[in-house]
């Protein structure tokens, strides 16, 4: 889904009056995002992702009756259009300045206090978009990449699923980044609902050291994060497995660009040389 394809969903959901074009693209990434008015509406790519958008409206409703700071629907229901689930959120102010990884801590202890919702959280399943990305990647990437990713896959879920956790498991915000957070006139809050899970508390601890070992995360930012939060989980001897694990999601997740991206495609095929050559010194880029 491209950003044409995008306001072609929004126009039909007849979100705004008129025409999509006002709308202001945010991001566009498994969802397509955009800023409409006091609105922001989230487009997903495919309808494989319904289940989750409405998940993630049940996390925000949940997590405003918690009064836990994050962003909220302004409606309880997602739709799906031509294909594609829609949901529609409250838009933020604007922001104050950028979020930084103490911020992020701050607000993670807050959500990893809280007790299991009423709902059920599934786990992290941190692999389970590898073979759909992979697949939306089609003849874009060597199919030798791809059968090296499903392989690297299957060996990381077993190793994850006979770790023991340091932390008692339970609710997670399940892609913990200063990007998923938004410092606005009343403080820091989350975004990015999506990947709410219930499993080791570890996975949100991880996600800010692969940061640093791999997206330039400067070390003392990286220890402003291990100090707000109050333990640093590379001193738990199941973080190389949990890194791993996000490392080849990542990966994979890329490839679903890369056929309407050369950058995508680039930065795809140093990722994955980097994971064949084991060389964790090798720099990535956000995408």
């Amino acid at each position: 889904m491209d950003e044409a394809r995008a306001r072609q969903i929004l126009a039909a959901a007849r979100v705004l009056p008129g025409a999509a074009a006002p709308a202001r693209l945010l991001a566009l990434g498994e969802n397509a995002v955009f800023a409409c008015g006091d609105l922001v509406v989230k487009v997903g790519r495919d309808a494989e992702l319904l289940d989750r958008a409405r998940r993630e409206l049940a996390v925000a409703t949940w997590l405003a009756e918690a009064d836990v700071p994050a962003v909220r629907a302004a409606s309880g229901a997602a739709r799906l259009v031509e294909g594609h689930p829609v949901t529609l959120w409250h838009r933020l102010p604007d922001p104050v300045r950028p979020a930084g990884p103490r911020d992020l801590a701050v607000l993670l202890r807050v959500v990893h206090r809280l007790p299991a919702p009423s709902f059920t959280l599934p786990p992290r399943d941190l692999l389970g978009g590898v073979e759909r990305w992979l697949r939306l990647a089609g003849d874009a990437i060597d199919p030798a990449d791809a059968a090296y990713l499903r392989e690297r896959r299957d060996g990381f879920a077993a190793a994850a699923a006979a770790l023991t956790p340091r932390l008692a498991p339970g609710p997670i915000h399940g892609d913990a980044l200063p990007r998923n957070v938004h410092v606005g006139p009343e403080g820091p809050v989350l975004v990015d609902l999506e990947t709410f899970a219930s499993d080791f508390r570890e996975h949100d601890l991880v996600v800010m050291a692969l940061s640093r070992d791999r997206y330039g995360l400067p070390p003392e930012a990286y220890d402003s994060f291990t100090s707000a939060y109050g333990w640093d989980v590379r001193a738990w001897e199941g973080c190389g497995v949990l890194r791993g694990a996000r490392e080849t999601a990542s990966c994979a997740w890329v490839a679903q660009h890369a056929p309407a991206s050369p950058q995508a495609r680039t930065e795809f095929e140093r990722r994955v040389a980097s994971l064949r050559d084991g060389d964790e010194s090798v720099r990535w880029y956000p995408f």
